[in-house]
């Protein structure tokens, strides 16, 4: 099957590349044209483990190409997924959907034939079926029909998740286009479980589950709050609840807030169309207000174990994206957390395996170093705030010959402090009794 993939950026290219992997020829388009020049010469604009190697091989294959020409894509394509960007309006939080419509139209000038025009694109509830009119007025009378189906992919594991889904959903009430998204995804097997819905479900469906992701991860931080409290153990806490199989243990690791692409921009999304459409979200509105909040207390509880002050101290921070095993920084808890205490007179040193360059960008006055222990170098502080994988064996007793004082704010409870204690941290975590006697504060401080 010809498919045209519009959007080379990160839903886009991975889509484009595991379809092309499942035998389909795939055109991935983009209007950057600096972007096409990369991949075809092998460069990938982002970082996501093993795609780099899917490309490759599927472009060689000659079953993956890149191309600044929508119209000849779309022109020989039976199918065009829409994948550009919807990302919030600053003025209330919308989806802005600029991109989708321009490709909507463009899709309607150029295609020939029946056309089964995909949305991928996370978008809002009804944005098919004003697509589908702008296809419509464009194409006078072309042969087409609109579907949803959402992606559901996590940066970092994002090519298993095309691959192993969950499920796939397929909304659309035309009957050619199922049979068409069916054998699509055909290669898949009869394993992985497809809903077939109507359009505006589909749609509803990829922003009711963000939002309920968003809502767990919220709760366990709040969990974690009462742990701290209460002197209970928020690991242990996770572990029981996430045992009960109508819970399930994912999205239940406390931390600083969740960020990314997806779950901020998704929440604001439903809960304007909500109060558009006069139905109240109480939930989802508190989850935002509530993740906004979290960013800000990480950074008190950093000033906290630092004795009440930052001023005037070093304070190193370990990991800047949202996640690990990715490059993105948007809406990343470091920058509200670095920030909040550069405002409180903090100078700030920051390592991340794949973020700093894109975080150069974002932040102003941080100094960025090679590794862990360059930035850790007289610091009055190291703060753990993404858990990249190589944070995760530190050597604690080169840390603390170097640093200016022995305190380490774990926020993703990466280690014990037991373990701190033995080589003189002063040791916090999130929501866990962390066990640090007077002597070993005394020890930190000197």
């Amino acid at each position: 099957m010809h498919i045209a993939v519009l959007g080379s950026g990160y839903v886009g290219l991975v889509s484009g590349a595991c379809l092309a992997d499942f035998g389909h020829r795939v055109t991935c388009v983009d209007l950057d044209a600096g972007k096409i020049a990369q991949l075809r010469a092998g460069r990938i604009p982002i970082f996501e483990p093993g795609l780099e190697q899917l490309v490759a091989s599927n472009a060689a294959s000659g079953r993956l190409s890149f191309s600044t020409a929508i119209e000849d894509a779309v022109a020989a394509a039976d199918v065009v997924f829409i994948a550009v960007g919807t990302p919030s309006r600053p003025q209330d939080g919308s989806a802005d959907l600029s991109y989708v419509y321009r490709a909507a139209e463009t899709i309607g000038t150029a295609m020939r034939g029946f056309t089964v025009v995909v949305t991928k694109s996370t978008v809002p509830v009804g944005t098919g079926d004003e697509v589908e009119q702008i296809i419509a007025r464009s194409s006078r009378g072309g042969d087409f029909a609109v579907v949803s189906n959402p992606e559901f992919l996590r940066e970092g594991m994002a090519i298993h998740d095309f691959m192993q889904p969950d499920r796939i959903v397929i909304g659309t009430e035309d009957a050619r286009a199922r049979a068409v998204m069916a054998a699509i995804y055909q290669p898949l097997g009869g394993s992985v479980p497809i809903l077939n819905v109507t359009r505006r479900t589909s749609e509803l469906i990829k922003y009711a589950s963000n939002a309920f992701l968003a809502m767990k991860i919220t709760f366990i931080n709040e969990v974690a709050d009462l742990c701290e409290a209460l002197g209970a153990e928020v690991p242990d806490v996770a572990r029981g609840i996430g045992l009960d199989q109508r819970i399930g243990p994912k999205f239940l690791n406390a931390g600083p807030g969740y960020g990314g692409s997806c779950f901020p921009k998704d929440t604001l999304a439903l809960v304007k169309a909500a109060r558009d459409h006069g139905v109240p979200v109480s939930l989802i509105d508190t989850t935002v207000e509530a993740n906004a909040a979290r960013k800000q207390a990480m950074a008190r509880k950093v000033v906290t174990a630092c004795g009440g002050s930052v001023k005037n101290k070093k304070v190193a921070v370990l990991g800047l994206t949202f996640k690990p095993d990715t490059d993105d920084m948007r809406e990343s808890p470091s920058l509200a957390i670095i920030d909040a205490l550069q405002k409180q007179g903090a100078s700030i040193t920051a390592y991340d395996p794949e973020g700093m360059a894109t975080a150069a960008r974002l932040l102003s006055n941080v100094e960025y170093g090679l590794d862990a222990y360059s930035i850790a170098d007289g610091a009055d502080a190291l703060v753990i705030v993404t858990e990249w994988s190589e944070f995760r064996a530190l050597d604690f007793p080169r840390l603390g010959a170097m640093m200016k004082s022995r305190i380490l704010v774990d926020l993703r409870n990466i280690y014990d402090a037991d373990q701190l204690a033995e080589h003189g941290f002063l040791y916090t975590s999130i929501g866990r009794q962390d066990r640090v006697q007077a002597g070993q504060i005394m020890q930190a401080a000197e």
